[in-house]
């Protein structure tokens, strides 16, 4: 993929901060993965400390969905998973500029290698993964195996967009947007691959409610329809952290998906993202309004 020319735009004034932060960020990745990963901690440690609001967040998610455990095991999975996301930022850079035979050495093991489809089979794949705080390397160590594009967010800051177009998109087949339904349908019919993370809260645009963790949170049904109209297979993936390095996990592709039923199809997939999360609970991103929208007649449930 052909790289942007820079942007004049991106050497104003007011962008020097992101430009220190991102400098920073390129010097720390020559560090050892240790000295990476006790930086993420500590990062994440005073980024709780002061993303108040996000702690509540994070706090009251993990009332809601893990109700059997004390007081105390709480806050102890708040404080680790804030740690996680520090952490996560640092695999950012990894992600963005550790090579591939660095990051490869990190590999602790994948389970179900088995079910990636072959690379000559003409059916597109929808690589189903969530928001786990290992996101951006997962996507490294699945393209170094299936090359695929990845659905993505863009970003307000434009010193981060320009960099994830350069470095995220050079480390993939490309990236679309998540509003460019049809790019995303041509790459599927064309036997290509496409990894998503539909485990956001949209506020019921185009969703229904199904239970996450124990509790109704509003889903996308876009997964189903997009299978639907591509047909494309679902192979669900996640990468966890592991002392010493990461374990990716690649599950059977969904069978009978999708269904008649919207709503059954959006539960099966919330089955496996509560699966994972149950699994690294502390990895999971847990400060997102995940249950923002509320069936009609509940209360809202964040302040």
């Amino acid at each position: 993929m052909a790289r942007r020319p820079f942007p004049r735009s991106l050497a104003h004034p007011r962008l020097w901060p992101s430009w220190l932060i991102a400098g920073m960020m390129r010097l720390l990745v020559l560090l050892p993965h240790p000295a990476l990963m006790a930086i993420g901690r500590g990062a994440g440690r005073l980024t709780q400390r002061f993303a108040s609001r996000r702690a509540a967040i994070a706090r009251t998610n993990l009332r809601l969905c893990f109700p059997d455990r004390s007081e105390a095991e709480r806050e102890a999975l708040l404080a680790a998973n804030f740690e996680a996301m520090g952490m996560g930022m640092m695999e950012v850079a990894m992600g963005w500029w550790w090579s591939r035979q660095r990051l490869e050495r990190l590999l602790l093991g994948i389970e179900g290698e088995e079910h990636l489809p072959p690379l000559d089979d003409p059916r597109g794949t929808i690589y189903l993964t969530a928001h786990f705080t290992s996101l951006e390397i997962s996507g490294r160590y699945l393209g170094h195996r299936r090359p695929s594009y990845a659905m993505y967010r863009r970003n307000e800051n434009p010193v981060i967009q320009w960099l994830l177009e350069r470095c995220r998109a050079g480390r993939l087949l490309g990236l679309i947007d998540r509003n460019d339904v049809r790019s995303m349908l041509k790459v599927l019919k064309a036997g290509g691959g496409v990894w998503f993370a539909p485990d956001q809260d949209f506020s019921q645009k185009g969703g229904v409610f199904a239970d996450f963790m124990g509790v109704p949170a509003a889903t996308t049904t876009a997964t189903s329809r997009f299978a639907k109209m591509s047909g494309a297979r679902v192979v669900p993936f996640v990468l966890f952290r592991e002392p010493g390095g990461y374990r990716l996990v690649i599950e059977p592709a969904l069978q009978d998906f999708p269904s008649q039923d919207a709503t059954a199809d959006a539960q099966r997939i919330n089955d496996i993202f509560s699966r994972w999360a149950q699994r690294a609970p502390a990895q999971y991103n847990w400060i997102h309004r995940r249950f923002k929208s509320r069936p009609e007649g509940e209360p809202p449930i964040y302040d």
